[in-house]
């Protein structure tokens, strides 16, 4: 489908949009009525008796509604508008989320309890979990509850599914865009008597996206689709409770994921350039994933309550390094094929005492295996194809308890400590303590005070410690780093709610490759300070705005180092979005981000340092409720000026996009 038969498409949608039908649903409070409850087993309950408003340390929701508005694709898409969270994607192709400086290796990923983080090298990818099955997400910065364990520096990604309610509920979609990209997603939920499901899918592919049509060709792109850019996927989720007893709740969460793609190479093609790399022609051929999950909740009559659960998660992928574009041979040096196997293995329990007026403690035992099997040929300087196989693992035990007190009824305390070893199959194991501490204080009715301190711990991963190939280090020590935060929020005339939240973080023994060695080394000292304001008007049920501001300092403290301030890590983040709902069912919504002030450096002697450009994407979506809010039909425009911008250094993002599609509910 060409471009000027998807921009007739959009205007004939936006003339059917505009024009009010006897169809058209009166403006309700939600999108459609296919919300869900909360599927709870398997979450890590942190703040039970004072609810997330009381938490000391910064903490910020995304609602399943939230998600439909901005219609968001994939987890990326649904935090990218957030304060403090930057996304980029770099070499590998897939977006990376960024909490206050920090890497997505050091923000720990959960989906209902079940941890993501990949177990070679502590990342994750948010484009493989679906939106389709949120019913919220929690992000925690840097404070959050020593009842998460070690990982967690930058903050906790805390992704919560929906379950069944009362009935059969159910809802299929499909989108379409003018890069041959289609998505379709289902779920299916219900309950009865003591049982509630829910089952949701979806599968997406597209051939690429789009560069913008501003974007200066090279030898190595020539515009239109980016090279090496295609994708597939495929999710099947299910949950299921049972209601036991009125004290006991049992649950089983069930994800299959598979899929291929590739990484898109860089576009610089001229080797005196300082900051050139050599292009990567690298492709995910395969990859299979499967978690679960058994949880149960027991409340006995009294003060004293019970959670737990034991879960796995395990991938399984196959990815290729070829010779050149043609992506056909690997016979040239650091050409491979490899399959590879990771799995996290463990359980938590949780115990919860209620004091009553003299507060609640929570003390949580958590365990996990991680490993990481891996063989293939590598081929060596020589152009000589070297077989290899690698078998790694480690064990991390933590022991945690948190105390939640009331002793005023404007003030709410919080006090933790948490306590985590990592056990290795070779060389020396580790182990360390972690805290948090915190209050609120409601000043006035409308006037909230808060204010927390915490360190927080993360162990190497596996391919810090052992991928020689890549620069691991065994002698790598624990990262650690101290958090202070402050913040007010008030609540203003016309129903405004204002915030300001300041952070400073000194990182310790940070762990990143060395240019000169390319090793893995402990840097002495990183330094991230900066200010979060947010606030958000809501001026009737049909309408609301959002802003957000993130001013960001980072600092290179270590000693002899070349480099001030950190590479890709925006000093300014600028965020808008609004959603206006007419009486007659059209719901129009436009977003803004904005980008600036960021820097990367060369791998030469001396380093060199240089500005990415600063950028402006805009956002446009119409969708229009029909048949009393059972059909919904949409279409919008991402990048809608089609800004020509890049979030790494020679690897140009999407342009202009335009797409539609039509959602069902019954």
């Amino acid at each position: 489908m060409n471009r000027h038969l998807f921009n007739g498409l959009f205007l004939l949608l936006l003339g059917m949009f505009l024009a009010p039908g006897t169809h058209a649903q009166a403006v309700a409070t939600d999108l459609d009525n296919t919300d869900a409850g909360m599927y709870t087993l398997g979450e890590v309950v942190v703040t039970e008796s004072a609810g997330p408003a009381n938490t000391p340390g910064t903490t910020r929701q995304i609602t399943a509604r939230d998600i439909r508005t901005r219609g968001a694709r994939t987890l990326n898409d649904a935090v990218a508008l957030m304060p403090g969270v930057q996304v980029r994607t770099a070499t590998t192709g897939t977006p990376r989320i960024n909490f206050r400086g920090f890497r997505s290796r050091h923000t720990q990923l959960l989906l209902n309890g079940i941890p993501f983080n990949s177990t070679y090298d502590g990342q994750f990818d948010p484009t493989i979990i679906p939106v389709e099955n949120i019913g919220k997400i929690d992000l925690g910065f840097g404070n959050q509850s020593v009842l998460y364990g070690q990982g967690g520096l930058g903050g906790v990604m805390n992704v919560v599914t929906q379950k069944g309610e009362e009935g059969v509920h159910g809802m299929t979609s499909l989108e379409i865009s003018e890069d041959q990209t289609h998505r379709e997603r289902f779920t299916l939920s219900g309950k009865r008597d003591a049982i509630d499901f829910f089952l949701s899918g979806s599968m997406t592919q597209g051939d690429g996206f789009r560069v913008s049509d501003d974007f200066n060709t090279t030898k190595n792109e020539d515009g239109g689709l980016r090279k090496n850019s295609d994708w597939e996927r495929q999710n099947l989720f299910f949950n299921l409770g049972y209601t036991v007893t009125d004290t006991l709740e049992l649950g089983l969460v069930m994800n299959y994921l598979s899929g291929e793609y590739g990484r898109p190479p860089s576009i610089l093609d001229d080797k005196k350039d300082l900051f050139y790399k050599s292009p990567k022609y690298e492709r995910v051929t395969d990859f299979d994933g499967f978690s679960a999950q058994i949880n149960a909740a027991l409340d006995i009559p009294g003060p004293l309550s019970f959670r737990g659960w034991v879960f796995t998660n395990t991938m399984e992928e196959a990815s290729n390094r070829y010779d050149d574009a043609t992506y056909t041979t690997m016979k040239k040096k650091n050409a491979y094929a490899k399959e590879s196997d990771t799995a996290v293995t463990g359980g938590t329990l949780q115990t919860r005492y209620d004091f009553e007026g003299a507060g609640s403690v929570t003390l949580s035992l958590q365990g996990e295996k991680q490993s990481f099997d891996a063989k293939g040929t590598l081929v060596d300087k020589k152009n000589t194809p070297q077989g290899f196989d690698n078998n790694w693992a480690l064990e991390i035990y933590t022991a945690s308890a948190e105390y939640q007190v009331s002793p005023l009824e404007r003030l709410h305390l919080v006090m933790g400590y948490g306590y985590s070893g990592l056990e290795k199959e070779s060389g020396s194991d580790d182990s360390k303590g972690f805290f948090q501490a915190g209050a609120t204080y409601d000043l006035f009715d409308a006037t909230r005070i808060k204010g927390s301190l915490a360190k927080k711990i993360r162990f190497p991963s596996l391919k810090q410690l052992h991928e020689t190939t890549s620069g691991g280090n065994p002698e790598l020590t624990t990262e650690a780093s101290y958090n202070y935060e402050l913040g007010v929020e008030q609540m203003l005339p016309g129903n405004v709610l204002i915030g300001i939240t300041g952070f400073y973080i000194d990182a310790r023994d940070y762990i990143e490759k060395d240019d000169t060695t390319d090793q893995y080394e402990n840097n002495e000292s990183y330094r991230f300070q900066g200010i979060e304001l947010t606030t958000e008007k809501r001026f009737q049920k049909n309408i609301f705005i959002r802003a957000g501001y993130t001013y960001m300092e980072t600092e290179d403290r270590s000693s002899d180092t070349p480099k001030d301030e950190l590479q890709y890590r925006p000093e300014h983040k600028l965020t808008l979005e609004g959603n206006y709902e007419f009486k007659w069912g059209l719901a129009i919504y436009s977003s803004l981000l904005y980008v600036a002030d960021q820097y990367h450096y060369s791998d030469t002697t001396p380093v060199v340092k240089a500005a990415l450009g600063d950028y402006t994407v805009v956002n446009l979506k119409l969708e229009q409720r029909l048949f009393n809010g059972n059909m919904h039909l949409y279409a919008g425009v991402d990048n809608l000026f089609d800004e020509d911008y890049e979030e790494s250094y020679g690897l140009p993002r999407e342009g202009s996009t335009i797409y539609g599609g039509v959602r069902l509910s019954f």
